[in-house]
């Protein structure tokens, strides 16, 4: 999903997009099933290339992730100069919608239709949803076992986009991120669902190609300073 949007970014913005185990090139590895192993594998892989100024963007469960990645490399001391969440409510805060990694097999197809995530045909297609499941099993228990751990709030500015249709992941949940950083919490609304990535990209990375150049214009102008 993000393989276009370097050409709609700053071009001195250099993406990585990181790649799980179990998807990709990384297709034979098994998936993480919770939160804590996963970013620590992740917090372990990113740290030594991060000599360069850097900010995290990620949606939905990828939010929680780079939030999670955001604390961890706290320790390593190693900071973004922003933090971008998209689609995900502040973690302090607990979806209670009972859990879906574990429903039966009719029933999970059945809630990811009404999610309107998935293409209609893959989840018709009998032999793709055998090969996805377990993925996607290992994602929802991932975000669904996950709770969050109080801490120190981040010295960093957070974003937070959301779908103007989101019926899960409202304005109210979006701006509770302000309690997780120290800095300012801007909120940004797009027309669209819970994947309105897709439905508003281009307006989406319109608004983070500005961010980026204000947040990196401030970190350049403080190195000068120091």
């Amino acid at each position: 999903m993000y393989h276009n949007w370097p050409s709609q970014l700053p071009g001195d913005v250099e993406l990585w997009a990181v790649e799980l185990p179990g998807r990709g090139s990384r297709l034979s590895e098994p998936p993480f099933k919770s939160m804590g192993p996963l970013v620590d594998a992740a917090a372990q892989a990113l740290a030594p290339h991060l000599d360069l100024p850097f900010a995290l963007f990620g949606h939905s469960m990828g939010a929680m992730i780079s939030f999670e990645l955001t604390r961890r490399l706290r320790d390593y001391g190693s900071t973004p100069f922003g933090l971008f969440v998209s689609g995900r409510r502040a973690p302090h805060i607990l979806d209670e919608d009972p859990p879906t990694y574990n429903l039966p097999e009719p029933l999970l197809i059945d809630k990811l239709r009404r999610m309107n995530g998935t293409p209609r045909q893959v989840l018709e297609d009998t032999e793709m949803m055998r090969f996805l499941l377990p993925i996607l099993r290992a994602d929802f228990s991932v975000c669904q076992t996950y709770r969050y751990q109080s801490g120190p709030p981040l010295d960093v500015p957070i974003t937070a986009y959301g779908g103007t249709e989101d019926d899960g992941e409202t304005p109210d949940l979006l701006e509770e991120w302000r309690h997780h950083t120290t800095a300012e919490l801007s909120l940004r609304l797009l027309p669209g669902n819970h994947f309105f990535l897709h439905s508003s990209q281009q307006a989406l990375l319109r608004m983070l190609s500005g961010e980026l150049n204000v947040l990196v214009d401030r970190v350049e102008t403080c190195s000068l300073l120091s």
